[in-house]
């Protein structure tokens, strides 16, 4: 049996609180990530750089509130420019796209040869639920230019807005998934 002297079961106690409140907060910090996973392999899809058009997938966040930390995709780009580009997240409902929860353009580019792409969005504080349509869109035209994004086959599928319109490609899904942080 241990003795401990009076004055020691205050610092004791509190010794105790804040290790045990620490590790509260540590388990209340899980993150976890969604959509598909990172391809290293050689199967690709080619999309035109054309501004306005945006390649996406569905992506599952669940039923409870979550943040969103980083976007990743891989990707090769044979231009000799940076490819320009935005991120969009969608309320999905079907093949249609909802409410867009990104409110200040968040703005990345694709270095010239094969690469993976890292969005920061955490100080963006975008807090979804449910299902998304996560996409990046092209900021300008780069002629005789196609971007080849890393994919999967039998994944999902992938989904593509061009000429005002959202069209799914079934099978082969982009490589795109994203970090996120679960809320209370």
């Amino acid at each position: 049996m241990i003795k401990i002297q009076p004055g020691m079961k205050i610092t004791l106690c509190m010794t105790l609180f804040f290790l045990f409140s620490g590790a509260l907060l540590k388990a209340q910090d899980k993150t976890k990530v969604i959509g598909n996973k990172p391809r290293h392999g050689s199967s690709n899809s080619t999309h035109a750089v054309i501004k306005g058009n945006q390649l996406g997938i569905k992506m599952k966040a669940g039923n409870k509130p979550v943040e969103l930390l980083k976007l990743d995709f891989g990707v090769e780009n044979p231009a000799t420019e940076d490819l320009k580009f935005k991120v969009n997240v969608y309320e999905f409902n079907g093949i249609l796209s909802g409410e867009n929860f990104v409110k200040q353009d968040i703005t990345g580019s694709i270095p010239k040869g094969k690469t993976r792409v890292n969005v920061d969005l955490e100080k963006y504080h975008i807090q979804v639920k449910k299902d998304l349509l996560v996409s990046i869109e092209w900021t300008e035209t780069v002629k005789d230019t196609s971007a080849r994004f890393a994919i999967g086959v039998l994944n999902g599928g992938s989904y593509e807005f061009a000429d005002g319109k959202w069209k799914k490609i079934p099978l082969f899904g982009l490589d795109f998934n994203m970090l996120v942080k679960k809320l209370k």
